[in-house]
C-alpha cells in the first residue's frame, strides 16, 4: 500500500497535480449550493446534500471525488477514481452527472489514468481551466465549443487549487503563494506566502498546506489554510485576515460562502472523518456531520 501512494503521489506531481494529503487520509475540497439553495459536499466516499431546511441527505453514493462543480444548467458534476491494484499499477475514472432531476449517469464514461481534458474550475460561460505540467506549468483553458488554448503561462513554481470568477479571472494558489490570473492570461502575485500567523513557517510552500479557494459576493477569496487550521480571507489590496479557525482534531479542506452570506467550512480530522460547519452573520453555527455508522446525523 505504501509503494502504490507513493507510485500515485508521482504521478499526480507530474501530471495533473498533487491530492491533499491528511495525517492518514486525503480529503476532499468540493462543496457548491445550487440554485435551489441545496449544498452539496463529498467525503471522498459519497456526495451529501443539505437541503434549504437542513436536512443531510445522500444523494451519490460510492463515487471517490474530490472536486464538485455545477454547470449552467444546473447538474451536478464529480468524479469517481480508482486504483486497480499493485498487479497492474493502473488507474483510472470517470466523470458522472447528477441532473435535477436526481438521476444520475456518466458523462464521461470509464477510462484508464487520470483526467486531463477535463475540469471542474468555470467561470460563467462555460470556460474550463485546468494546469498542464508537461515541461514548463501553463494554465490551458477550454471553451464552451471544446477548442483548447493555452491561457497563461505565469512563473509557475508549484500549482494547485484554482478558482474561477463569473468573468473568467483565476485565482490559484501556488507554492505557497496566491496568484491571480486575468481573463486575458495576465499573471500577478496578490499574496507571497500566504499566512494567518505572524511569519510563514517553512512548510508554508510545500503542496497541500493550503486546500480549497473561493470567493465572496464582495469580492473577497478565502482559502483554506489547512496546516494552520485556519480559513484566511485577502481582500482585493492583499490584506489577509482569519475569518475562521477549526477547533483541533478538525481542519479546514474547502468551504464557500452562500447567498445569505454564510461561511460554509468542510472540514476532516486524523481519523479522515469529514464534517460541514456553516455560521452565519449572528455567529450561530450549525454542524452537518455524515456518520458512516448510521446514514448521517446533523446537529
Amino acid at each position: 500500500m505504501r509503494t502504490s501512494l507513493k507510485r500515485f503521489l508521482g504521478l499526480l506531481v507530474a501530471g495533473w497535480g498533487a491530492w491533499a494529503l491528511a495525517a492518514s487520509g486525503h480529503p476532499g475540497w468540493g462543496i457548491v449550493q445550487d440554485a435551489a439553495g441545496n449544498v452539496y459536499f463529498t467525503d471522498t466516499h459519497q456526495v451529501w446534500q443539505v437541503t434549504p431546511e437542513d436536512r443531510l441527505v445522500l444523494v451519490v453514493p460510492r463515487v471517490h471525488t474530490h472536486e464538485l462543480a455545477l454547470d449552467a444548467e444546473g447538474n451536478l458534476l464529480g468524479e469517481h477514481l480508482w486504483y486497480e491494484g499493485d498487479a497492474t499499477g493502473k488507474w483510472g475514472h470517470r466523470i458522472w452527472m447528477r441532473k435535477p432531476d436526481c438521476t444520475v449517469r456518466d458523462l464521461i464514461p470509464p477510462r484508464e489514468g487520470f483526467r486531463r481534458d477535463f475540469s471542474f474550475v468555470r467561470d460563467a460561460q462555460g470556460n474550463q481551466y485546468w494546469a498542464e505540467r508537461a515541461g514548463r506549468t501553463v494554465i490551458k483553458r477550454r471553451d464552451s465549443l471544446g477548442k483548447v488554448t493555452t491561457h497563461a503561462t505565469g512563473p509557475f513554481r508549484s500549482l494547485e487549487r484554482m478558482v474561477a470568477t463569473p468573468d473568467g479571472s483565476l485565482a490559484l494558489m501556488d507554492a505557497g503563494s496566491l496568484r491571480l490570473v486575468s481573463p486575458q492570461g495576465a499573471v500577478r502575485t496578490l499574496v507571497p506566502l500566504l499566512t494567518g500567523i505572524n511569519a510563514p513557517a517553512r512548510t508554508v510552500a510545500e503542496l497541500n498546506y493550503h486546500m480549497g479557494i473561493w470567493q465572496d459576493a464582495e469580492g473577497g477569496y478565502f482559502v483554506a489554510a489547512n496546516a494552520e487550521r485556519h480559513v484566511l480571507r485577502i481582500d482585493a489590496a492583499g490584506v489577509v485576515s482569519v475569518a475562521d479557525r477549526s477547533a483541533a482534531p478538525w481542519a479546514p479542506s474547502g468551504g464557500m460562502v452562500d447567498r445569505q452570506g454564510r461561511l460554509w467550512i468542510l472540514e476532516h480530522d486524523p481519523r479522515n472523518r469529514v464534517r460541514v460547519r456553516r455560521t452565519d452573520s449572528a455567529g450561530a453555527v450549525r454542524i452537518f456531520a455524515p456518520d458512516a455508522a448510521s446514514g448521517s446525523a446533523a446537529r
